[in-house]
């Protein structure tokens, strides 16, 4: 058999990361790569207790299909908790996703046509350019600094593509580099689609994991016009196996993203939300927070100084005020990939993720993301001072 697959498929590609982050499962690696949070601190206890009860919900209700859009009552709570953020909304606002990641698929496959252009940070997040790809776009991108997109360099670049439809941000502690769009900026880029008539694709896991500095608006609370949509999950401050994210946009915008919900699969799981839905109602989401940021602040602080204790002094890494990732950018000429699959994999027993491939149009090899959130302490002091050490020997043999 010969199958003719259609021309979509061309940019539907394996990372190049993948047989090396592969190798990272082996437990005498220490891992940095993946964008886990600590399992150790999974509430367990609670959702055992919960999951025990909605098998046991009168009729099964659990266990049967469910509205495409998402439990009424999750929904429910959901708007409640964007409400509190700032972001005033109805269940009718909400639309319940596999994941976040679900929401930028259908962002995509509802705006893009082929050669249709989409914003994003340089570098921006990695899954969302995997799932931007079958919609076949091509990319504009806008270099970050420490206060996130450079709001100015994107202006020029809007006023250069005019077949942009959307501009892709994750404002808060972004995947990869871990910076924050500053409020002057969130601003900007809102006055931005809006002179340009874009839609906005907020992505924002990692938001409530803040452990310094003061909360920022959401893009969404400053929209003045119904063209950003806010992606939402629990999957960072809950549990990630749940594949419960969300969306709150317009109206229109939303209906259509739930027609595409209905066309991909239907409805999210039914168990999955009548168990968000009853931790919600029995346990303290909030305090649970608060313990993840306590816990990853300590994690990043001790990963922050393992690099300057351990690697070489020209070596910079971020410094986030949330989130889990730090961003390392090596001197130039440096190739990442090659050392981790050449020394740190082999030698070091050290995995992260090569930063290369976060770049859409330019592939820049002197760049890491590391993951602080998932390895212990101790771990985390273990792997630095490892890597550093095959650093160090790398640079006496060049």
């Amino acid at each position: 058999m010969t199958p003719r697959y259609a021309q979509r498929m061309a940019k539907v590609q394996p990372s190049a990361i993948g047989e090396l982050l592969a190798l990272g499962a082996d437990p005498s690696i220490i891992s940095f790569g993946g964008g886990y949070p600590d399992a150790t601190l999974f509430p367990a206890t609670q959702l055992d207790a919960v999951f025990h009860e909605v098998l046991r919900q009168p009729g099964g209700a659990a266990m049967q299909y469910a509205p495409s859009n998402g439990l009424p009552r999750l929904r429910d709570q959901i708007a409640g908790l964007m409400t509190a953020d700032g972001v005033p909304c109805t269940a009718d606002d909400v639309l319940i996703l596999q994941g976040s990641q679900q929401g930028l698929d259908f962002a995509a496959r509802m705006l893009i046509d082929p050669g249709d252009v989409i914003v994003t940070e340089d570098p921006t997040f990695l899954g969302a350019l995997i799932a931007f790809q079958p919609s076949q776009p091509d990319y504009a991108v806008v270099p970050v600094d420490a206060e996130g997109m450079r709001t100015d360099i994107l202006a020029a670049t809007l006023a250069a593509n005019p077949r942009a439809r959307m501009i892709y941000t994750v404002p808060d502690f972004q995947n990869p580099t871990g910076v924050t769009l500053s409020l002057a900026r969130r601003k900007e880029l809102i006055a931005l689609a809006n002179r340009h008539d874009l839609i906005v694709l907020e992505d924002t896991p990692y938001r409530h994991i803040r452990f310094a500095g003061e909360s920022l608006p959401t893009l969404k609370s400053l929209d003045t016009e119904g063209r950003v949509i806010h992606l939402g999950s629990f999957s960072k401050v809950l549990v990630p196996g749940l594949r419960i994210g969300w969306a709150v946009a317009s109206p229109d915008l939303l209906a259509r993203m739930g027609l595409l919900k209905v066309a991909a699969d239907t409805q999210t799981s039914t168990l999955n939300m009548a168990a968000a839905s009853l931790f919600l109602d029995r346990y303290d989401l909030a305090a649970h927070i608060v313990t993840l940021r306590q816990a990853y602040a300590r994690k990043k602080e001790a990963m922050l100084d393992a690099i300057r204790q351990y690697l070489p002094q020209d070596i910079t890494a971020t410094d986030p005020e949330g989130g889990l990732f730090t961003w390392l950018t090596f001197d130039e000429g440096f190739d990442a990939t090659a050392f981790m699959r050449d020394v740190a994999l082999p030698k070091a027993r050290v995995a992260y993720v090569p930063g290369e491939s976060f770049f859409p149009l330019t592939p820049r090899p002197n760049h890491a993301r590391l993951n602080y959130s998932a390895p212990s302490e101790a771990m985390i002091r273990t792997g630095i001072a490892a890597l550093g050490h095959a650093l160090h020997a790398h640079r006496s043999l060049r």
